[in-house]
C-alpha cells in the first residue's frame, strides 16, 4: 500500500460513498420514526441514536483520513462495519423496544471493526476503544430492559443517556500519545459527500412516499405531486445552502492552511460538531416534507390548531432553523463567509410553526422555502468580495509559522475524534 502524506491529494474512494449511503439509511430511517410516530419521546430517541452513529461515523471518517481502504482484509473489514450500519438502520423503528438487543449488536460490531480498523494506524486506539465498546454493551443492555408490551423501561433509557455520555466524555477522560495526521482536502469532501448524499436519500424517501399515490388508477394526485415537488424545492435549497455558495472549497483551503493542534480543533469543532445541528435539521425537516406528502396522499391531517398539527409545524420549523444554525456555526468556526444574514433566517424559521400549525404543512414548506431561499438572495451580492476577505483572515489566522515539534496533531483530540 502506498503511503500518503498529510499534504498529499487523496480523494473520497467509492467505498467510502458506498459506506456513507449506508449510513445514511440510518438517518433516513431517524427521518421515518419521527414522521411515523411524533412525540417528545420520540424526539429523545432519534436524539439518543443520532447521538452514538453520529460519534462513529466521525470515527470512520477519521480512521479512513489517516489510510484509505486500498487491502483486501481493510476493504473487507469495512464492508463488516458497513453491515453493522445497517442492521442499526433496520433496527431503529423497535430499538426502544423488542430489537434494542439487535441494534446493540450491531453497533457494537461497528465498534469493533472500527477498533481493528484503526489499531493499524494508530496503537493508542486501544485507550478509547473501551470506552466505544462500553457504550455498545450498555445499548445492548437496554435493549434487553423493555416491559411486556414491548415498549423500553425507564431503566433502558437511563442506559442509553450513560452510554451517550460514555462516549461524549471519553476525550475529556483519555488523553492518549502519539501522532494522528489529518488531510484536509479529503477530510473536507468526505463530509461534503456525506451532505449531499443525506439529501438526496431524503429525497428518495419522500419520492417513494409519493410514488404509491400517484401510480393508482383514478384522477391525477395533483396535491400529493405539489406536496413532492415542495419537497424537493426545499432539498435544492438546503443544498444551495452547503454547497452552492463556494462554502466547501473556501473550508478546505482554510483547513488546509491551519497546522498541528489548530486544525484538529477547526476540523473538531466546525466538521463534527457544526454538522450535529445541520443533519438534525435536515432529518426534522424531511420528516415534515414525508408527513406533508402522505397526508396529501390520503391520511387524515390534524385538525387546525390541534396541539398534533403544532407538533407537525414545530418541527419542520425547528429542522429549518437547525439546519441554518448548522450552517452558520461551520461559517463563524472556518470564517468562511457572512453568518448574520443566516443567523435572522433561522430565527425567521421558527416563525413558520404558527402558519403550519394553523393553515397546514403544505402552506409552512412554501414559507420555509422563502426562508431557506432568502440569505441566498441576500448573500449574492456581497459573497464575493466578503467572503474572500474573510477568508484572508481565517487563512491568516489558521497557519503560523510551525514550531519544532507542532506538526503532531494533539493526540487526545486527534484518537478521541477517530
Amino acid at each position: 500500500m502506498s503511503t500518503t502524506g498529510p499534504e498529499q491529494d487523496l480523494r473520497v474512494s467509492t467505498l467510502e460513498i458506498f459506506f456513507d449511503l449506508v449510513f445514511a439509511f440510518t438517518l433516513i430511517q431517524l427521518t421515518a420514526l419521527l414522521a411515523d410516530h411524533l412525540s417528545w419521546g420520540s424526539v429523545g430517541r432519534v436524539l439518543l441514536v443520532f447521538g452514538l452513529v453520529w460519534w462513529m461515523y466521525g470515527a470512520y471518517a477519521w480512521l479512513t483520513n489517516s489510510r484509505p481502504p486500498e487491502r483486501t482484509a481493510e476493504r473487507l473489514l469495512l464492508l463488516v462495519g458497513m453491515a453493522g450500519f445497517l442492521v442499526i438502520g433496520l433496527a431503529i423503528p423497535r430499538g426502544f423496544a423488542n430489537y434494542g438487543v439487535i441494534l446493540g449488536l450491531g453497533y457494537l460490531l461497528v465498534v469493533l471493526v472500527h477498533a481493528v480498523l484503526y489499531y493499524r494506524v494508530n496503537a493508542n486506539i486501544l485507550r478509547i476503544a473501551p470506552f466505544n465498546i462500553a457504550s455498545a454493551l450498555l445499548v445492548t443492555l437496554a435493549g434487553v430492559l423493555h416491559g411486556a408490551d414491548g415498549g423500553a423501561s425507564p431503566a433502558a433509557y437511563v442506559l442509553w443517556i450513560a452510554a451517550l455520555a460514555v462516549q461524549l466524555g471519553s476525550p475529556l477522560v483519555v488523553h492518549p500519545a502519539g501522532r494522528f495526521e489529518l488531510r484536509p482536502a479529503h477530510f473536507c469532501e468526505r463530509h461534503s459527500a456525506l451532505l449531499i448524499v443525506a439529501i438526496g436519500e431524503s429525497v428518495a424517501a419522500v419520492g417513494i412516499g409519493a410514488a404509491g399515490p400517484t401510480s393508482r388508477s383514478g384522477p391525477l394526485a395533483w396535491h400529493v405531486l405539489a406536496s413532492a415537488l415542495l419537497g424537493l424545492v426545499v432539498a435544492a435549497a438546503m443544498w444551495w445552502i452547503a454547497f452552492g455558495s463556494g462554502d466547501d472549497e473556501r473550508a478546505a483551503r482554510v483547513l488546509t492552511a491551519a497546522s498541528g493542534r489548530r486544525r484538529t480543533a477547526l476540523a473538531l469543532n466546525a466538521f463534527f460538531y457544526g454538522n450535529i445541528p445541520l443533519l438534525l435539521g435536515l432529518i426534522a425537516m424531511a420528516a415534515g416534507v414525508l408527513r406533508a406528502v402522505v397526508q396529501a396522499a390520503g391520511r387524515a391531517a390534524p385538525a387546525a390548531g390541534s396541539a398534533v398539527a403544532a407538533g407537525q409545524a414545530v418541527v419542520l420549523a425547528a429542522g429549518a432553523a437547525l439546519f441554518l444554525a448548522g450552517g452558520m456555526i461551520i461559517r463563524v468556526q472556518l470564517r468562511t463567509g457572512p453568518a448574520g444574514v443566516r443567523a435572522a433566517a433561522a430565527v425567521s424559521a421558527l416563525a413558520t410553526a404558527a402558519v403550519g400549525a394553523f393553515a397546514g404543512l403544505n402552506a409552512q414548506l412554501l414559507l420555509v422555502a422563502a426562508v431557506l431561499i432568502a440569505p441566498l438572495v441576500a448573500e449574492r451580492g456581497s459573497a464575493g468580495n466578503d467572503s474572500e476577505a474573510r477568508l484572508d483572515v481565517a487563512v491568516g489566522a489558521t497557519a503560523p509559522v510551525p514550531a519544532a515539534g507542532e506538526a503532531a496533531d494533539d493526540p487526545s483530540r486527534g484518537d478521541a475524534a477517530g
